[in-house]
């Protein structure tokens, strides 16, 4: 039996004949300027692009990733790598599915350790269109293969995976921090502010107060140091500097709050309030962002003075909510205001009644890494809150509601939080509420296994 010996050109020139195409008519077809198109067929002095290689596929009416496993001859020769052929075929391969054609080439590169700089930009450009699966394999490549500890290109490949694990599992969540956090201050400043946030932001999801608090010191530390030296322009960031120092003195200020500390939390949500003065002087960009913590730092003075037992403001609380019209901070609002109730024994029904078309609309939080904790800390105190006036079916309703929605988050303290609540009371439940528990609960303990 003969073997016979396939290459890209001579499969291009079999297209071509099988379709009585001639180069011009090609040419004309794929938009490719003849007299490359030409050079690239014979390849003489001109190697084909994967661009050309989809055009001609096109053409041919053949799938993406048409003949990419020929394409190599394209990338390597002679022990030689091409990094501008081998980078944008590797993001082909991974964007089409070819991934049969990562990983001999992969191969090849990592032959010379130094060799994955051409993978670090491969992974950027896919993240950078959105493909965060596929881009989180080549990262994965450079944290595993990057020796040098204080390598940028090793911090950013785990930063770029500890924002790609994000989502409402809490474990894996978790373990993405402690995999990430000793390199959040070998990157490039810009970068650093923003994963100081996502890092507060990610433990506060994961109610790990202290952790929440360091973050956002470091944070408040950071903005405050690139205010006094740099601007906007030379740091290079999304938001503005008053904005990244704002966050961190908001989630300080939450943090300090959750941890029962509320007159030092008042003093941090008194700094956020006036961020103005402290970086004086601020231009318009910066004075709007300052507004907007002026807004933040009303609704957080209203959640601690509630939650120290000062039921005098209820009123002007809930109509601060209503004016506001944001369901995020209604939960939040509701969340605080069924907590104190629980502690200090007032009254919320006619407040869960005037935001009764809100709580129907909170399950749109479900996907959300800080609403879908809130979701769950509202159902939980607003289960207590049932119970604590008798009504023992809302109560009962509200605790399997909770369950479920740590068990989808993978809380698994709050789930048995749930479950200790719920045998507190299963006497009252209906047969058919214990049958709804039991669903749920099991479903858990197959999960573990």
């Amino acid at each position: 039996m003969r073997v016979v010996n396939r290459s890209l050109r001579v499969e291009i020139e079999d297209q071509m004949k099988l379709h009585g195409y001639n180069l011009n008519q090609v040419a004309e077809l794929t938009g490719i300027n003849v007299g490359n198109l030409s050079m690239a067929l014979n390849g003489v002095s001109r190697a084909m692009t994967i661009r050309q290689l989809d055009a001609l596929a096109r053409v041919f009416g053949k799938v993406p990733g048409w003949l990419y496993e020929l394409y190599t001859e394209e990338c390597i020769s002679e022990e030689k790598l091409s990094r501008p052929r081998l980078i944008p075929y590797l993001v082909r391969c991974a964007e089409v599915g070819r991934n049969d054609c990562i990983e001999p080439v992969i191969s090849k590169i990592l032959d010379n350790p130094k060799n994955v700089s051409i993978i670090f930009p491969v992974a950027e450009k896919l993240f950078q269109k959105g493909k965060y699966k596929e881009s989180a394999h080549f990262y994965q490549l450079v944290a595993d293969n990057v020796k040098d500890s204080f390598s940028e290109m090793l911090a950013m490949s785990h930063y770029r995976l500890f924002l790609i694990a994000q989502g409402t599992d809490a474990e894996k969540n978790w373990k993405s921090v402690i995999q990430f956090e000793a390199f959040r201050k070998r990157l490039p400043e810009n970068h650093q502010l923003a994963a100081l946030l996502k890092l507060a932001k990610v433990c506060y999801s994961l109610e790990k107060w202290n952790e929440v608090e360091r973050f956002a010191e470091e944070l408040i530390e950071l903005s405050s140091i690139l205010h006094k030296l740099k601007t906007v322009e030379e740091v290079a960031i999304d938001h503005h500097l008053v904005y990244y120092l704002g966050m961190g003195l908001l989630f300080k200020g939450i943090a300090l709050e959750k941890k029962g500390l509320y007159e030092e939390a008042k003093k941090v949500v008194q700094d956020y309030a006036d961020l103005e003065s402290i970086l004086e002087p601020l231009d318009e960009a910066g004075r709007k962002e300052a507004e907007q913590f002026k807004v933040f730092a009303k609704a957080n003075l209203f959640t601690l003075e509630v939650l120290m037992g000062n039921d005098n403001l209820l009123d002007e609380y809930v109509e601060y909510l209503e004016r506001l019209n944001q369901v995020n901070e209604i939960l939040s609002g509701l969340t605080t205001i069924l907590k104190a109730a629980n502690l200090y024994g007032f009254c919320a029904d006619q407040i869960l009644e005037r935001f009764s078309w809100s709580i129907e609309r909170f399950t749109m939080f479900d996907k959300d890494l800080i609403n879908s904790g809130r979701h769950l800390w509202f159902r939980y105190h607003k289960a207590v809150y049932e119970f604590k006036n008798g009504r023992m079916d809302k109560g009962i309703d509200d605790t399997i509601y909770c369950m479920s929605l740590a068990k989808k988050m993978n809380r698994h303290e709050d789930f048995v939080r749930c479950v200790s609540l719920f045998e507190k009371h299963r006497g009252q439940a209906s047969m058919q509420q214990i049958r709804h528990y039991q669903s749920v609960a099991i479903r858990e303990e197959m999960q573990e296994r």
